[in-house]
């Protein structure tokens, strides 16, 4: 056979190989690379969605435990409701027991003793009793062992894929930590102590169809992973104690008085804070409790929650106010402080800022879920549970809103979208600053300045800097802040009013969030979820900035005048590309702003434009509106002189 070719293509392979026996151009596809594993099973989609066959487990609770404020120490009783939805059968199952990271021996206090906010008492740890797990018909299995934070409880015959269900039930004691690792503790006020209970129940792990059983230790940085389910738990005080917690108080007429009952009422109705417990009233069990001795038990219920939380207190100031969500649906702002916190720059404003929050939130991203919504003033920093949060009660100003704020925000992540929070804190830190950021910005005209209002290019430019990628237990602790929470804050800025625009980037992140609600992404399930929803592969910004540790360098390297016509040569002296947003300021005074798409940096670090016919160029600037944390601004700007 003969092969004739035509003489175009003779002709356009003898040019491409006098080309190529020249200097070879290197290109910059790397940057623009995809990476990681596709998400593209039966399980997750490579839409960002879940696949035809995703599973998910589910675990109900039903907790009855007392608290005894004289010693510290709570007992309860729980039954597990495990249910099987995975493809296989499971002849045990992990839970987490981490009051046992207050032991000496912990692997958290051997591998942590410096650190000041994920230290605690060393003098805990939980026991476990008369556990009984079973399946189907079977008698239960009384087998487990205690390996650090981490339980393993075995089964007498595997729980059956595809909804079976195993009851797990048992007796559990610990001693309350006084220091319990800013996320739970005690606090002695004036008026009796504050007991703020978290991480209180053995908890089942998550068994994924990512990695199975998730199992990293609690250690103290990494926070949470868990399931969702149903919880219904009870806690007896004595009576004199009040009581706040996730959920909705199911028995009000039993543990507060019919005028309580009535002014919780009128909060439900009211855009004002009102008072359920006066300053003036705190202690005097006369006239705030309805019986005189004894022990009173308040019943809570909550529906798809991953987590419970509580606190306890005879010092308690109680005030509330109504939510407005877009549903109608009622939900109530509460909080709980104490003579300590108390005043008209402080404690006083707590509600006003809780129902802000979440009204906030409500209507730009997702309706809050949950009926209540309590802050809580406590020696606890800032931590948060599902409806309920404990912020440090010395806070005033924009010190509680910021902390308010944040915790609140923590709602929607991880509460809502369930995240691993223990491997990816950006996945719930970062995206919680983020929505912050907005929050702050509506909130009374701006009364208060937003944390990303703060310039963290001096971060990004230490030698000593981590990826956003680090585990929260790896990084160092002086990263965590910055890593975890504020340059995938940034990064979501830059996406949202830089490079997709509040349009787009607003219903792909909306998107992200109703997919994802009440479920387990994971971070490539995000990064498809934000690619398909908003139309572009943004696999170069996701790599170069939550993965990579560059940072970002535009430019303008020269401007030649002839005339009304202007050459720009742009440049990308950064690890990170970006399209380049630049403003044209005209002599007149009048803007003209124009973008370069991200694809300009596909073959080479340098970009030259032509400008003809303009009127007389008095600057060009780049990001006029500053959404990049650009890391050398002298460049950014040309005058015309």
């Amino acid at each position: 056979m003969i092969l004739k070719i035509p003489s175009i293509v003779l002709f356009v392979v003898c040019v491409t190989f006098s080309s190529y026996s020249q200097a070879v151009k290197s290109n910059n596809q790397e940057k623009f690379n995809d990476f990681g594993t596709p998400s593209n099973t039966n399980f997750r989609s490579a839409s960002g969605s879940q696949g035809p066959n995703y599973w998910q487990n589910k675990a109900s609770y039903d907790i009855q435990a007392e608290l005894f404020p004289n010693v510290a120490q709570l007992k309860g009783k729980m039954v597990l409701t495990y249910t099987n939805n995975s493809p296989e059968p499971l002849s045990y199952i992990w839970m987490y027991v981490e009051q046992n990271r207050f032991k000496p021996d912990s692997r958290g206090t051997l591998t942590s003793p410096l650190r000041d906010r994920f230290s605690g008492d060393v003098d805990g740890g939980i026991t476990i009793t008369n556990l009984n797990a079973k399946t189907g018909k079977s008698a239960g299995s009384a087998r487990f062992i205690i390996s650090d934070t981490r339980m393993q409880v075995f089964l007498n015959e595997p729980i059956q894929p595809n909804g079976g269900v195993a009851t797990i039930a048992m007796d559990f004691e610990f001693k309350i930590p006084r220091k319990g690792m800013d996320r739970m503790g005690q606090l002695a006020t004036s008026q009796g102590t504050v007991f703020s209970i978290a991480q209180w129940y053995p908890r089942v792990a998550v068994f994924d169809d990512v990695e199975g059983w998730n199992t990293e230790p609690y250690l103290g940085a990494g926070e949470f992973y868990l399931e969702y389910g149903t919880f219904d738990y009870k806690i007896t005080v004595p009576y004199d104690q009040i009581v706040v917690g996730s959920g909705e108080l199911v028995n009000p007429a039993e543990v507060l008085t019919p005028t309580q009952i009535q002014r919780l009422d009128a909060a439900s109705k009211s855009d004002q804070t009102q008072f359920i417990i006066t300053p003036e009233e705190v202690g005097k069990t006369a006239i705030t409790r309805p019986v005189k001795t004894g022990k009173l038990t308040w019943h809570f219920k909550i529906a798809n929650a991953r987590d419970v939380a509580f606190a306890v207190s005879t010092a308690f100031i109680w005030d509330a106010a109504r939510i407005n969500v877009p549903s109608k649906k009622h939900t109530m702002a509460q909080s709980v402080y104490f003579d300590e916190a108390k005043g008209v720059t402080k404690w006083n404003r707590s509600t006003e800022f809780v129902k802000a929050s979440i009204e906030h939130y409500s209507e730009k991203w997702y309706e809050y879920p949950y009926p209540v919504a309590v802050n809580v003033a406590s020696n606890v920093g800032g931590m948060e549970y599902p409806g309920v949060s404990f912020c440090d009660y010395k806070e005033a100003k924009g010190g509680l809103w910021e902390v308010t704020d944040h915790e609140f925000g923590h709602n929607w992540f991880p509460m809502i979208v369930g995240s691993n929070e223990r491997r990816y804190a950006w996945m719930d830190e970062g995206f919680n600053t983020f929505i912050n950021h907005y929050s702050t910005k509506a909130f009374n005209k701006h009364e208060f300045k937003s944390y990303l209002e703060e310039d963290i290019t001096q971060w990004l430019t230490s030698p000593n800097r981590e990826s956003i990628a680090t585990y929260p237990d790896v990084i160092q602790d002086y990263n965590l802040g910055f890593a975890a929470y504020f340059k995938p804050a940034q990064g979501l800025v830059m996406l949202r009013e830089y490079i997709l625009g509040n349009e787009r980037f607003d219903f792909a992140f909306k998107n992200y969030i109703k997919t994802w609600a009440f479920k387990h992404p994971q971070p490539k399930d995000f990064f498809n979820a934000m690619n398909n929803a908003a139309g572009d592969n943004l696999n170069w910004f996701w790599k170069s900035w939550f993965y990579d540790n560059g940072n970002i360098d535009l430019g303008i390297q020269s401007v030649v005048v002839s005339g009304n016509d202007y050459t720009v040569v742009f440049e990308n002296k950064g690890e990170v590309p970006m399209p380049v947003v630049y403003e044209l300021l005209f002599e007149n005074g009048t803007k003209e702003r124009r973008t370069l798409p991200v694809e300009v940096w596909y073959k080479q670090n340098e970009w030259k434009i032509e400008l003809k016919q303009l009127p007389l160029l008095k600057a060009i600037t780049i990001d006029p509106d500053r959404f990049l944390p650009d890391v050398n601004l002298q460049n950014n700007t040309w005058q015309n002189k």
